[in-house]
C-alpha cells in the first residue's frame, strides 16, 4: 500500500479540476482502483503504485486543460478518466500540448471543452462539416468564429450566412422590411458572434460591403459558392430539397459548415428534415464529417444541460 498527496494552489482551483462533483472522485476510485480523499486544497491517495501514478497523470491532464480555458464537464472528465485508465493519457497530452487558439483581432477564442475542440478542429481541417447538438453547445458561435478566422487570414474572400425562416410559421414575403431586416431575427446568433470578436462597427461594415452576405436559401439556387465560407444554421428546419441544394453550391476554395438541433424541428409533421436525411445518407461519405454534441457539452448555465437532458427523446425518435 502506497500513500501520496497532491497539493493544488487553492481549494477552489482543486474543485474546479474535477468539476466540483464528488461523484467524480468516486469514479476515480472505481476505475483506477485506489482510495482518494479530498481535504481542502489536497487530494490524498492510497493504493498500489500504478493506480496512484495514473491518478497523478489524470490531474496533470485536467490542469493542462484548465490552462487552455477548458471547463471540466462530466463528459470531459469521464473521457479523461477513461483514457488514463486505459494507459492512453499520452493521446490527451498530445492533444492538449497542441492548443487550439484562434486569434481574431485582439480577441482569443479557446474551445471550452473537448467537444468544442473536436468540432473546431474538424472545421479548420475539412471543407464540409456538420455540427449537430442542443442549444448552448457553442456550435453556431464556433462555426462563425472559424468563418471570421478564415476570412481575416485570407483563406476565403467572403462569408455567406443562410438559415431557414420557418420557426414561427412565417414566410419572408409576409414579414415587414427589406431582406436584411426580415432575416435579422433568424441570424441574430451569428451577428452576436461577430459583434463579440469584432465589435458592432466592424461587423456592420463587413455586412454593408457584402463581405458577409446574408443569403436566404430560396435565393441560392443556381449559384456556385467559390472562395467563400458558407454557414447554414438551424439546418434541422431545411427541407430535403433545400439541404441538397445548399450542399451542392460548394465551389472551389470554399468551406461549408452546417449546424442544427434535431430536437427542435419546426417543419410540418410529414415533412422530413433535410438535416435528418443528410445525417442518414452522408454519414459514410468520405471527405465530410459529422460532429455530434450532447447535453454534457452545454456551456451555458448548468441548469440548461439538465433541462436538455430531461427533454432528450430516446435515440431513434428523430
Amino acid at each position: 500500500m502506497t500513500e501520496q498527496t497532491l497539493e493544488f494552489e487553492s481549494e477552489r482551483h482543486f474543485h474546479k479540476l474535477y468539476g466540483e462533483n464528488p461523484e467524480h472522485l468516486k469514479e476515480i476510485e472505481d476505475l483506477l482502483g485506489l482510495r482518494v480523499v479530498a481535504r481542502g486544497n489536497k487530494l490524498q491517495m492510497a493504493g498500489d503504485r500504478r493506480p496512484i501514478e495514473l491518478c497523478v497523470e489524470l490531474f496533470s491532464l485536467l490542469e493542462l486543460g484548465r490552462e487552455q480555458g477548458m471547463v471540466t464537464k462530466k463528459s470531459d472528465f469521464m473521457r479523461f478518466l477513461e483514457k488514463v485508465s486505459k494507459g492512453k493519457g499520452i493521446e490527451l497530452r498530445n492533444l492538449l500540448n497542441d492548443p487550439l487558439v484562434l486569434n481574431i483581432r485582439k480577441k482569443s477564442v479557446v474551445p471550452r471543452n473537448l467537444g468544442q475542440r473536436r468540432f473546431l478542429d474538424l472545421i479548420l481541417k475539412n471543407d464540409l462539416v456538420f455540427g449537430i447538438g442542443p442549444a448552448g453547445t457553442g456550435k453556431t458561435f464556433l462555426a462563425m468564429i472559424a468563418a471570421l478566422h478564415s476570412l481575416l487570414e485570407g483563406k476565403v474572400q467572403r462569408i455567406v450566412l443562410a438559415r431557414p425562416a420557418v420557426e414561427a410559421g412565417e414566410t419572408l414575403g409576409f414579414l415587414p422590411g427589406d431582406l436584411e431586416e426580415k432575416l435579422l431575427p433568424y441570424l441574430r446568433p451569428l451577428y452576436d458572434a461577430m459583434d463579440e470578436v469584432l465589435g458592432p462597427v466592424e461587423s456592420r461594415k463587413l455586412i454593408e460591403t457584402g463581405v458577409v452576405e446574408i443569403a436566404p436559401l430560396a435565393y441560392m439556387r443556381g449559384r456556385t459558392l467559390g472562395k467563400c465560407f458558407a454557414l447554414l444554421d438551424e439546418a434541422q428546419n431545411t427541407t430535403r430539397s433545400q439541404m441538397m441544394m445548399f450542399l451542392t453550391r460548394l465551389g472551389e476554395g470554399s468551406k461549408m459548415v452546417v449546424t442544427g438541433d434535431l430536437t427542435q424541428i419546426d417543419l410540418p409533421p410529414r415533412e422530413e428534415s433535410g438535416l435528418v436525411e443528410a445525417r442518414r445518407l452522408l454519414k459514410k461519405v468520405s471527405g465530410l464529417h459529422f460532429h455530434e454534441f450532447d447535453h454534457e457539452d452545454v456551456v451555458r448555465h448548468p441548469l440548461v444541460s439538465a433541462i436538455i437532458a430531461a427533454y432528450q427523446p430516446p435515440l431513434g425518435n428523430h
